[in-house]
């Protein structure tokens, strides 16, 4: 597999589409999808499939069975951002570098207040006017880009 640039971690999706679109992206700019159960729907999912196009199979995805898991397996270096709308760190602010961790919320209830508590100082936002929130894939992307364009990467 290639060498990633970053990690988007996806905590428990519900819509297949979105993650399938998110799929595309990682592809796009050479960074891996981590899934943390549970999943909203199968990896085989038709809706996943389509969204992803013929691109799905060369994805690089792995699935967790919790986010603790998926960070207690990484370095103790590594970095990690969670996107939200309950903070008031626009996105643009921050200073990726390759190997960051960009960690999305479900499309429902997005990351758990606990969490994002505890990590307060790494949480970052897509400012926005007269909407609560955005697509899952459309912030994925937002936010990903972002990370891309700072590291001039592709």
């Amino acid at each position: 597999m290639h060498e990633s640039h970053f990690n988007v971690v996806l905590v428990e999706p519900e819509i297949p589409p979105n993650t399938g679109n998110v799929g595309r992206l990682c592809l796009a700019t050479k960074s891996t999808l981590h899934l943390v159960r549970p999943l909203g729907f199968s990896m085989e999912d038709r809706q996943l499939k389509r969204a992803g196009l013929d691109y799905w199979e060369d994805v690089d995805v792995k699935i967790w069975d919790s986010l603790d898991a998926l960070i207690t397996a990484q370095r103790k270096d590594e970095r990690y951002f969670f996107v939200t709308t309950k903070t008031k760190r626009a996105y643009w602010n921050a200073k990726f570098r390759p190997g960051d961790f960009l960690i999305f919320g479900r499309e429902t209830k997005g990351l758990p207040e606990g969490l994002l508590r505890a990590n307060e100082p790494d949480c970052i936002t897509i400012p926005m006017a007269d909407t609560r929130s955005l697509n899952l894939a459309t912030a994925v992307g937002i936010v990903l880009f972002e990370a891309v364009r700072q590291q001039r990467f592709m």
